[in-house]
């Protein structure tokens, strides 16, 4: 119920640069994740995996549309302001004003057991704010994914496809992770991960 408003969904949307035939886009590409609402002004942090294109660095900026759908229904157009591939986090903001801000919690206090809340957009937009349970697993698990190491939280509530850069939860209802990854191999199952706040 605290947390709720401040997540938020991201969708991303490429423009093939080579597929401007006389000034008729042909295709595109769309990508959707989470976010979390850092000040009352607008800024957003989340992973960035999901924001990568609106970067500047990565020659797609100018391609790159990124949309911000809040859980009051609005929608706002983001700007990329800054990210770090290495440890997969990213701000972005929006220009509205007045939004509820998630309160940031410890991660260094967590324990083992620990009651673990995610919420986020699985699968994108269509299960929008969808909220899951689990436990902290385990904490300092390192994980490689795409040649970058990372020290992650480990969880057991569910976490999925469009879920990156949403909210990883204590029963305080305050952010202590960012939910980034999951090992989805079958007979794998409830092996989710989190950046530490």
């Amino acid at each position: 119920k605290k947390v709720g408003p401040s997540v938020v969904g991201i969708r991303m949307t490429v423009a093939n640069p080579q597929s401007q035939f006389f000034g008729i886009d042909l295709g595109q590409s769309e990508a959707e994740g989470s976010g979390v609402i850092i000040s009352s002004d607008g800024y957003i942090m989340t992973n960035y995996h999901v924001v990568s294109s609106a970067d500047p660095k990565s020659g797609l900026s100018k391609y790159t549309k990124l949309q911000v759908f809040l859980p009051d229904g609005r929608e706002a157009e983001a700007t990329f302001v800054g990210g770090d591939s290495k440890t997969d986090l990213a701000v972005i903001k929006i220009g509205l004003k007045d939004l509820p801000v998630a309160e940031l919690g410890d991660s260094s206090e967590l324990e083992v057991g620990e009651l673990a809340v995610a919420i986020g957009n699985p699968l994108g937009m269509e299960f929008a704010g969808s909220v899951t349970v689990g436990v902290i697993s385990a904490l300092n698990r390192t994980v490689t994914i795409e040649n970058k190491t990372l020290n992650l939280i480990q969880t057991d509530a569910a976490i999925n496809s469009g879920n990156s850069g949403g909210a990883l939860l204590n029963s305080r209802g305050q952010v202590i992770g960012i939910n980034s990854a999951k090992i989805s191999a079958s007979g794998v199952e409830g092996l989710g991960f989190a950046i530490p706040i």
